[in-house]
């Protein structure tokens, strides 16, 4: 009881500080999310047994360039590519090989164009458009937390069938499917009462937040077990490190992004 309890309180504290953050205003957002960064290099870094400092500044740096100039695309666009190749290969070895091989070189190259520029490509997902729109943002989070909480419950009472087994064992195809369909619903319910995107766009949404959401959870659980550790952290009590509550939507992200800015210019 109590440590359900304990579970709760910072689960609470957790989405209250995110959300908050999101909608007070564009700066705060920004804020919590560049010490959310820096919170997560440091996990991952352990993660893969990788100490090098430089790699926040690098963090820094690319959080301020790539917003300062986010309106130039052509900057843009190749860190987003670089990012989606890093991700897609990360998708290979989780389904082809049972370790993901972390030599020297691979190990920055991961830290810089999977976890540094996924979380850059989350914050500047509200933005896509030029103008600050926290609903869009808000409607990312509530959608992956849908599909996480609704994947546990009908796995945890239906799933029989196993996803990933040596992977994340307790992950069911049953699951997936009932996290995917209250994804979609979450995600018609938000076009509803929001004023923000169409029906169809926020269902597409749903799609990339609910595929590459899941993808992202199983690649972190591969890297840790491979590291032989429950939680890439212990800053949250019941819940792990911010790493554990962001490897979701970070990995969805830079396709989110893509989607979004695909959609903006053909609008």
């Amino acid at each position: 009881m109590k440590e359900l309890l304990t579970r709760s309180l910072s689960g609470f504290l957790y989405v209250s500080i995110l959300l908050l953050s999101i909608f007070v205003s564009k700066y705060t957002f920004l804020g919590i999310f560049l010490v959310f960064g820096m919170i997560s290099v440091y996990e991952f870094q352990k993660l893969i047994h990788l100490t090098n400092k430089r790699l926040y500044l690098i963090f820094i740096v690319l959080f301020m360039i790539l917003h300062l100039f986010q309106d130039l695309l052509y900057l843009i666009i190749p860190f987003l590519i670089l990012t989606i190749i890093t991700e897609l290969f990360l998708v290979k070895d989780l389904v082809t090989i049972r370790i993901i091989p972390m030599f020297e070189q691979r190990k920055y190259r991961t830290s810089i164009f999977y976890l540094t520029t996924c979380i850059i490509f989350l914050t500047l997902v509200p933005n896509y458009s030029g103008e600050y729109q926290p609903l869009i943002i808000a409607g990312a989070f509530l959608i992956t937390w849908t599909n996480d909480t609704f994947a546990y419950l009908i796995g945890k009472n239906f799933g029989k069938h196993k996803l990933l087994e040596r992977i994340s064992p307790k992950k069911t195809i049953e699951g997936f499917i009932g996290g995917f369909i209250f994804s979609l619903l979450a995600g018609y319910l938000i076009a509803v009462l929001s004023n923000t995107l169409s029906v169809m766009i926020w269902l597409i949404i749903s799609i990339i937040m609910s595929i590459f959401g899941t993808l992202g959870d199983l690649i972190q659980s591969k890297f840790k077990r491979q590291a032989g550790v429950k939680d890439s952290g212990t800053i949250m009590p019941g819940h792990g490190g911010i790493y554990d509550r962001l490897d979701s939507v970070i990995f969805a992200s830079p396709f989110l992004y893509a989607f979004l800015q695909i959609l903006n210019y053909v609008s």
